[in-house]
């Protein structure tokens, strides 16, 4: 139906799907979706939805970055679902609150903002429509912050949480591959009640040893837990949110 919204509008565009896969009601996972693929799309209008506030008065808004002739638009919910995109895309140059229902579809309730309010603005930008048009402008600065963790140095130690875990078991981790140049090969890895496994950096999951735990920077640029055509996430019981600590070795 969203889609159908969208070329009702605008019948010369082409929809593009990044995913539907993402669990109900998880912003963070909507949020990471988002941020891993936005340098790889094409520019246009990102339509983005994971609106657990649905209805209430969370703010609906459509966001432009970059300027000139060529800007792109991010439409969605103020809820920081959009926040990490937006700012690895170059930033807010302009915001506005969606709030001129004549851009939207009647709507017989207010459950569904992806049909009836992001689809029509979305199909309105594609047409050429001024963003000033869809409704009152919005001070970039106060639009809803990235929900995503970042990891701290504490006593040598360097504390992060799991991001996400991929079809393969492969545990994202919230660390930069220059978060840890400066260590050795080898690195301690703890979790849950002191558990403890030693992980070896390796350029490809190819590189690891049956059973060995690999640190390898995955096609994102971050670092990820691995095995060898095995799940680290099962083989370490760990899912997203979990924290994990990287030491040198004892």
């Amino acid at each position: 139906m969203v889609k159908s919204v969208i070329r009702t509008v605008a019948p010369h565009v082409t929809v593009l799907d990044v995913t539907h896969g993402i669990p109900a009601h998880d912003v963070r996972a909507g949020s990471l979706a988002l941020v891993r693929s936005i340098q790889y799309l094409l520019p246009g209008v990102v339509l983005a939805v994971v609106d657990p506030g649905v209805g209430t008065d969370r703010r609906a808004v459509a966001v432009q970055v970059g300027a000139g002739d060529d800007p792109a638009f991010f439409v969605g919910p103020d809820n920081g679902l959009m926040a990490a995109a937006v700012a690895m895309a170059g930033g807010a140059t302009r915001a506005v609150e969606l709030s001129n229902d004549s851009y939207h579809l009647p709507s017989p309730g207010l459950t569904f903002a992806g049909r009836d309010v992001f689809a029509p603005v979305a199909g309105h930008l594609c047409n050429g429509t001024d963003l000033s048009e869809l409704g009152p402008a919005v001070d970039p600065v106060t639009l809803r912050p990235g929900i995503l963790p970042l990891s701290r140095r504490e006593d040598g130690r360097l504390l992060a949480e799991v991001l996400w875990v991929d079809c393969f078991g492969n545990v994202q981790l919230n660390v930069g591959p220059e978060e840890i140049a400066a260590e050795g090969d080898r690195l301690a890895l703890r979790w849950g009640n002191d558990q403890v496994r030693t992980a070896r950096r390796a350029a490809a999951y190819g590189d690891l040893k049956p059973g060995e735990v690999g640190l390898v920077v995955d096609s994102y640029g971050l670092v990820s837990l691995a095995l060898d055509r095995r799940s680290a996430a099962e083989e370490l019981r760990l899912g997203p949110g979990d924290a994990v600590t990287l030491e040198p070795p004892s």
